[in-house]
């Protein structure tokens, strides 16, 4: 059986303890991987130290030239890793494919630093003294990165962390480890010198090996809110920077001047689509006044439609769940809300897949006449559940979503620019989309919600993510003659 190894130095390492890497499709074991600890840390961020001393002051047209060669190989090789992904997170092969190429704009994004890091320049603001600023890299940084996004979510971070003239540790999920090995050696191919990208795999005792290592001088954590501000309480009491990036319910809204079609077909691709697996999935639709049960009639319909198979099967829209106790937890849930009072409209528990039966599927769920009270409304089930709220008005649907606790990302499906302008003013929510269901920005954007789905201030990758990887330097010449005699002072310097 093969075992995934951690990649250090520019080369892959070997480890004694291991762990199962299944295929969701057909619950078998396929992998092992190794499990690192403080050791595997220490010789990674010793490897990456000595690394970032050339690369630190390599040029930027040197940085930005190898994440051209990266971003040409992502491209060339999207079908393989996708696959990749496929086979250990449970996805579509089309699904892994659309993640590697929102990851890979990120890549594009750092391509492009030359202009972002331009420093500003003040001339003459005081009697032969001029003032410019800068950004230099911190050292080493790591990532911390889930299940969910095996390619994309380190993407994110990398790329811009690489091209600032940090050097990199990342430690991905276990469950779907390979991503990482396979993007370590693409960034070999790329000219990206040895050091500079580091892999090292495993559960708890790497994580806390590397939210306390002294060599560490960030870290970047996408997961669960509990996780999340664990991250960031540990990792900054240790002196670092932390990006915390937590959990998420995210609601949909539907006004009754909506088209329902419209909105319950990509309400429908938002809340199945990867499983539900998702930080930005659609998992609450809110139904305003009269929209609720034309839109639940149509969300049932296309419920039942979706196409679950395995990852790979040409037509399948939805895989599997990525573990047993993932699907466990899942169809519980719906069992819960069933007994709490919600109406359970479409229920997926107990599909079988012919030729998979040991593979860990489940259906649909859409769940009606939810209220905020309820478990399946409160819990980030991480699955393919949806469930309908209904309310009365536009600002009761605010009100809703402004009362939980999250506040990654929203949408609203309306006709009325008024409604959609009051909406995108006045909810509590990071990342807001109009008739667009998965409001994820564009690279060049940043991507980070409000409230427990951000811990601390710090969203990832646009500007904020070259602003996370650097800090500035401000510094103020003069250059007298010299035959000019600049007499000092000791009172305090103005500008005068």
């Amino acid at each position: 059986m093969n075992t995934i190894p951690h990649w250090i130095n520019g080369r892959a390492v070997p480890g004694s303890d291991t762990a199962p890497v299944f295929n969701p499709a057909t619950g078998a074991e396929q992998a092992r991987v190794v499990l690192g600890g403080p050791a595997d840390v220490d010789t990674a961020v010793a490897a990456a130290s000595a690394a970032f001393e050339t690369w630190s002051e390599s040029s930027l047209s040197r940085r930005v030239q190898v994440m051209f060669a990266f971003r040409q190989l992502l491209a060339d090789h999207e079908e393989e890793l996708g696959r990749i992904i496929s086979a250990e997170h449970g996805k579509t092969v089309d699904d892994a494919r659309g993640e590697i190429v929102r990851g890979r704009e990120v890549v594009e994004f750092a391509c492009g630093l030359g202009d972002v890091l331009k420093g500003g320049f003040s001339d003459q603001v005081s009697r032969g003294v001029d003032v410019h600023d800068f950004r230099q890299p911190l050292g080493v940084v790591a990532g911390i990165t889930p299940f969910n996004f095996p390619a994309m979510v380190p993407l994110w971070m990398h790329p811009i962390a690489i091209a600032t003239g940090n050097t990199f540790l990342l430690k991905p999920s276990e469950r779907d480890p390979s991503a990482a090995n396979f993007v370590a050696q693409l960034y070999r191919r790329a000219g990206l010198p040895d050091g500079v990208f580091n892999v090292v795999h495993g559960g708890k005792p790497a994580v806390d090996a590397i939210l306390t290592h002294p060599g560490i001088s960030a870290v970047s954590f996408v997961g669960s809110t509990p996780i999340a501000k664990y991250v960031h309480e540990q990792a900054t009491s240790h002196g670092k920077r932390v990006q915390a990036l937590g959990g998420a319910k995210n609601h949909a809204v539907v006004l009754p001047d909506a088209d329902l079609a419209y909105a319950a077909d990509h309400i429908t691709a938002g809340a199945y689509g990867s499983a539900g697996e998702r930080c930005m999935a659609v998992s609450v639709a809110v139904a305003v006044g009269s929209a609720a049960d034309g839109l639940v009639d149509v969300l049932e319909r296309k419920a039942r439609e979706v196409k679950v198979g395995p990852g790979d099967a040409p037509g399948t829209e939805m895989g599997p769940l990525v573990t047993k106790a993932a699907r466990e937890r899942v169809e519980n849930a719906v069992g819960t809300a069933a007994a709490q009072g919600a109406t359970v409209v479409v229920d997926g528990r107990g599909l079988k897949v012919d030729g998979h039966e040991e593979g860990f599927f489940t259906g649909p769920s859409l769940l009606d006449h939810v209220t905020a009270e309820m478990d399946a409304y409160r819990e980030e089930l991480f699955g393919p559940v949806l469930a309908v709220v209904r309310v009365d008005t536009l600002d009761q649907a605010i009100d809703l979503i402004n009362a939980n606790p999250y506040g990654n990302g929203t949408a609203l499906f309306t006709g009325s620019g008024e409604a959609a302008r009051r909406f995108q003013r006045n909810v509590h929510v990071g990342m807001i989309g109009v008739n667009v269901p998965v409001p994820v920005p564009m690279s060049y954007y940043s991507f980070g919600g409000w409230k427990d789905s951000l811990i601390g201030d710090s969203p990832i990758h646009g500007p904020e993510g070259v602003r996370f990887y650097t800090r500035p330097k401000v510094v103020t010449t003069r250059w007298p003659q010299q035959a000019q005699h600049v007499t000092a002072g000791f009172d305090f310097p103005t500008s005068s």
